[in-house]
């Protein structure tokens, strides 16, 4: 008997069911041709023991299970393998036993080998590191679908996920054991190991049950022996890995080789001399980990791809392979980038680790991100980063950068483990094409920031990237106004430096803007952003094209060419953030978006808004009467980018602006808007540059927002 086709037909290819008689007693999943994976506990039930006993079993000792979506009616028999048995105990060090009802606890996993061949049409599950948002089940012991458990992760605390048991389920000992299944991306994200459930007396509307299960990573973590799992088949950027193998690896030897020692790696059976290309990239994109080995086997049979070519023009084009080699492997598996050891070198330093906070350094490093996961454990943070790609503009990906701030944190406590992190970087850093350099320049940053503020005398600290924000709320009429003005800079917080609550002209404003850029900011090493906050009804106002008045000193003090000025929204509701989150979270990959003519009428807009929801950039190109509708469709749409023309329109100019932002980094928009605009100041016989007028509206990531004003900002926080 074999599966049917269907969304849990992989899972159920790989069920176990661990039995003590004809009962069962808790489950299990087959990890390789004759390994099944389950909890200590469940073992020591099917064989009459203590349900925490420490003491291994004896060699003689058998388990009987059966696979019941496979074989239903065949019983086999494993025995535990001694090298792979971990015994619950009640801490991360030590063999402490754990005591009855307390969560969570560690270890608890078991392996056993089957004694024969399982049946035809079972199947090693495929594995990956659980997702925070996905609905994932949990079968109960006796494989049947009828009390399947549906659960959402609610937050990770190593070594266990806590789920959020769903519909009032009933979660008994009988699940444990059990793989815990995420349909979406059709891997096993867990090992089901206890349950916590709301006392009867609750009333109603209490916390829903609790399913504790024990994590991927904390699975390798324990158990460093077993062999890698298998990862769901890979569906995107295969054909682009093997292109870039093509280049990198010269000559049918160097495949042979590679892929011999990539099967020895993962424990996997090589075809010897059969072996090609194909087989090489599907042993590395069919096993958990497999592309980071793939990768560190290519580094070391072509060292010259993947050395630093900077000093020798010649290796240009062999970095260039081996740079589209690694950005293949990370279509492919975007939250693969360690090697197995590399991980496991890492997680033993990191429990040595007692300084650094995880919430706070997600925050640090991914200070953009829409959303970021919950974390408890430094290990469970590193890991949350490792599967985030570098930005556009950044050398040193996040997992370096987190592990970079570790050891500058940590280096208050002393030596260790703080240089071994550093050298752990410095090496992954080079086995990985990252360039040295970088990482150093990176942790001289960090820790020129986390340095103690000087002595008084010695001088402010140069300041980076500073800003200098308008909060600017226009009379009726549109030509005074009242504002405040607030100022931002080197990671500190928002400081108000000036409030003006008598109606002022433009001149004033920008009189006020000059003051504070002169008495409040330190510009090195890079020039302030100037960014009005406006309400989406103002958004027209020209205020990137106002001016001081001249003085004798130095002349007229126009922000929109010697500053990179924008403007910015006070407006942004909870469904508008919503589809700011989403175009966010698409922007490496979003395409620009053109408003003209055509899409005056806002229904139209709005459905061009709906059908592009990853557009991140939009180009409003029509008459000036129509900015203010298609403006606020944007805002309400969440978009972040929009560039137009306050007095000119058509195709021309629609070309000249796409043009402005092609191949521009959403980070480098508002000074290419600058620069286009001192163009335009600088070629006055050029009526028609588009430079001319030309505004911005950017809420884009790296400028999210600030509570500047509880009540007005609150809707707008992350």
């Amino acid at each position: 008997m074999n599966p049917a086709a269907g969304p849990d037909a992989p899972l159920q290819s790989a069920f176990a069911s661990l039995r003590d008689g004809e009962r069962p007693v808790g489950a299990g999943v087959l990890v390789a041709e004759r390994l099944v994976l389950t909890c200590a506990h469940v073992v020591n039930s099917a064989l009459g023991r203590g349900r925490f006993e420490q003491s291994t079993p004896a060699g003689g000792d058998t388990v009987t299970l059966r696979l019941p979506h496979i074989a239903p009616a065949r019983d086999l028999t494993a025995r535990v393998l001694r090298e792979l048995w971990v015994p619950p105990r009640a801490h991360a060090a030590g063999c402490v036993p754990v005591e009855p009802g307390r969560v969570p606890y560690h270890g608890d996993l078991a392996v056993l080998e089957l004694t024969d061949a399982p049946p035809e049409g079972a199947e090693p599950a495929p594995f990956l590191q659980h997702s925070h948002a996905g609905e994932v089940i949990a079968l109960w012991a006796s494989g049947n679908p009828l009390p399947t458990v549906r659960a959402v992760p609610r937050v990770s605390a190593p070594p266990w996920i806590a789920l959020d048991v769903l519909g009032g389920a009933q979660v008994t000992e009988g699940f444990s054991g059990g793989p815990l299944w995420d349909r979406e991306r059709q891997a096993v994200v867990g090992l089901v190991a206890a349950v916590h459930r709301a006392p009867e007396t609750a009333p109603p509307g209490a916390q829903p049950t609790t399913m504790y299960a024990i994590s991927v990573p904390a699975i390798e973590a324990e158990l460093p022996a077993l062999p890698p799992s298998a990862v769901p088949t890979a569906r995107r950027g295969v054909q682009q890995l093997l292109t870039a193998l093509e280049r990198v690896l010269k000559g049918r030897e160097a495949v042979l080789a590679c892929e011999q020692r990539l099967a020895a790696r993962l424990g996997r059976p090589s075809a010897g001399p059969a072996a090609d290309l194909d087989r090489l990239v599907g042993l590395a994109v069919g096993v958990r980990r497999g592309l980071p080995e793939l990768l560190d086997l290519v580094r070391d049979y072509e060292p010259t791809a993947a050395a630093a070519p900077y000093d020798h023009p010649a290796h240009y084009g062999a970095r260039e392979d081996w740079e589209r080699l690694r950005r293949a492997a990370r279509t492919v598996r975007p939250g693969e980038y360690l090697t197995t050891r590399q991980r496991r070198d890492l997680a033993g330093l990191l429990a040595h680790c007692t300084r650094t906070d995880p919430g706070t350094l997600l925050e640090r490093v991914l200070p953009h991100a829409p959303e970021l996961p919950a974390v408890t454990g430094l290990a469970d943070a590193v890991d949350a980063l490792e599967g985030f790609g570098p930005a556009t503009a950044a050398p040193v990906p996040p997992l370096l950068q987190g592990v970079v701030r570790i050891a500058v944190e940590e280096r208050a406590g002393g030596p260790y483990p703080a240089e071994d992190l550093d050298a752990w970087a410095e090496r992954v850093a080079a086995r990985s094409g990252v360039d040295e350099a970088a990482v150093s320049q990176f942790r001289a940053d960090i820790e020129a920031a986390a340095a103690p503020a000087p002595p008084p005398g010695a001088g402010p600290r140069a300041a980076t990237a500073p800003r200098v924000q308008v909060e600017l709320l226009p009379t009726p009429t549109g030509r005074r106004f009242t504002y405040q003005i607030w100022t931002f800079a080197d990671g500190h917080a928002h400081r108000l430096a000036l409030v003006h609550d008598a109606e002022a002209g433009s001149e004033q404003v920008v009189d006020d803007i000059r003051r504070v850029l002169r008495t409040e900011v330190r510009e090195d090493p890079e020039t302030a952003l100037v960014e009005y906050f406006l309400p989406a009804a103002w958004l027209g106002l020209d205020v990137d094209a106002w001016e001081s008045p001249d003085s004798d000193e130095d002349g007229p003090f126009a922000p929109g060419l010697t500053r990179r000025v924008v403007v910015r929204t006070t407006e942004r509701s909870r469904e508008s953030y919503a589809g700011w989150k989403q175009r966010t979270a698409a922007l490496p990959h979003a395409k620009r978006l053109v408003l003209d003519h055509r899409h005056t009428d806002r229904k139209v807009a709005r459905a061009q808004l709906e059908i592009h929801r990853d557009a991140g950039t939009v180009i409003v190109c029509c008459a000036p009467h129509h900015h203010g509708t298609l403006l606020r469709q944007c805002v309400q749409a969440g978009v972040h980018t929009v560039l137009w023309h306050r007095a000119d329109h058509g195709e021309h100019l629609a070309q000249d602006l796409l043009a402005l932002v092609d191949g521009t980094d959403h980070t480098e928009v508002p000074e290419a808007v600058r620069l286009e605009r001192a163009k335009a100041m600088a070629e006055p016989e050029s009526a028609g540059h588009p430079g001319r007028k030309l505004s911005l509206l950017y809420d884009a990531p790296d400028h999210r927002p600030p509570q500047l004003a509880p009540d007005a900002w609150v809707l707008t926080q992350p």
